[in-house]
C-alpha cells in the first residue's frame, strides 16, 4: 500500500532552478523552512514537528523525528503545504544557490536515499526524513561535511539540491571512487561510504585538497556536485575586505588606501 502522496512536478531553470509541484485536492508536500517560492492560494501552509510521515506518527513519534532533525542542524519544524481547494494547485520551492535540483523516486532506488544534510529541498508527504549515522568512527570524525547525514525513506518523490554541475555515477559491484567529502550530494543505501587519508603527510599538509577524502564503493548510484556550498562560502569570505581597510575592487580609496596603511 502506497503511503506517500502521489505528486506531479516540473523543474524550471538551468543554473538556479526551482521545482513546481502540482497537487490534487488533499495532497501535501513537505519542505524545509524558507524554501517556498510561490503557491496557489488554495494551498495552505502549516508548521509540523518532524516530517508528518507515518513513521513518525503520534506526538512521541513526531518528537523523536524532530529530535533527529536537531541532530542534523535543521529546524525543529518542517513546513507542510496541503491543497484544500478544488482542481489543481501548485507550489514551488527554490534552490538556495546555483546548481541542479535532483528528482528521486524512492521506489526506483530501493526506497532509501542518503544525502548531505543541507541538500534536501522537499518531498511528497509520507516520505520520512531521518538521520543516517556513519558506521565507522573515522568517517564520523573526519567526514568533512559532517558526521550525520539525512536518510530519506518511503515510496514517493523527493528533491535534492546539488551545487554547481551535477554528476551521476552508477557504480558496479566492487567499483570504487575517491571524492572530496563536500562533493558527495547523495548515494543509495547499497553504496559503502567511508573516509580515507588523502595521501602521505606532506600532501595532507601542503596539498590543499584536505586531509581526508570520501571512498565510495559500489554497487549503487552516487550523485556528486562540483561546487559544495561550504567551498563557495569559503571563497566569498576569503575575498570580503576588512571593514575600514580601504581594500577591495569597489573601494573609493583604491591605491591611496594602501598608502595610508603604509603598504
Amino acid at each position: 500500500m502506497r503511503s506517500a502522496h502521489e505528486i506531479d512536478y516540473k523543474i524550471v531553470g538551468e543554473d538556479i532552478q526551482f521545482v513546481e509541484v502540482e497537487l490534487d485536492p488533499g495532497e501535501s508536500v513537505i519542505a524545509e523552512a524558507g524554501s517556498m517560492m510561490y503557491k496557489t492560494p488554495a494551498v495552505e501552509m502549516d508548521a509540523i514537528m518532524g516530517d508528518g510521515s507515518e513513521k513518525h506518527k503520534g506526538f512521541l513519534g513526531a518528537l523523536a523525528g524532530a529530535g533527529k532533525r536537531i541532530l542534523t542542524g535543521e529546524s525543529l519544524f518542517m513546513t507542510i503545504f496541503t491543497h484544500q481547494g478544488q482542481g489543481k494547485a501548485h507550489t514551488a520551492f527554490a534552490a538556495p544557490f546555483p546548481g541542479t535540483i535532483i528528482p528521486v523516486h524512492l521506489p526506483d532506488v530501493g526506497g532509501e536515499l542518503i544525502c548531505q544534510k543541507d541538500s534536501f529541498l522537499c518531498a511528497a508527504k509520507g516520505v520520512a526524513v531521518g538521520i543516517a549515522l556513519q558506521k565507522r568512527i573515522m568517517t564520523g570524525l573526519f567526514g568533512g561535511e559532517g558526521f550525520i547525514m539525512q536518510r530519506l525513506e518511503g515510496d514517493g518523490w523527493c528533491f535534492v539540491h546539488a551545487g554547481g554541475t551535477l554528476i551521476e555515477r552508477e557504480l558496479a559491484a566492487g567499483e570504487e571512487i575517491h571524492v572530496d567529502t563536500g562533493c558527495v550530494v547523495a548515494y543509495t543505501a547499497s553504496v559503502d561510504f567511508e573516509i580515507e587519508r588523502a595521501g602521505n603527510i606532506k600532501s595532507m599538509i601542503f596539498g590543499g585538497e584536505g586531509v581526508f577524502f570520501a571512498h565510495l564503493k559500489g554497487p549503487g548510484k552516487v550523485w556528486l556536485q562540483s561546487m559544495p556550498f561550504s567551498r563557495l562560502a569559503g571563497r566569498i569570505l576569503a575575498n570580503v575586505p576588512v571593514a575600514g581597510s580601504g581594500q577591495g575592487e569597489g573601494s573609493v580609496l583604491g591605491p591611496i588606501g594602501d598608502i595610508m596603511r603604509g603598504s
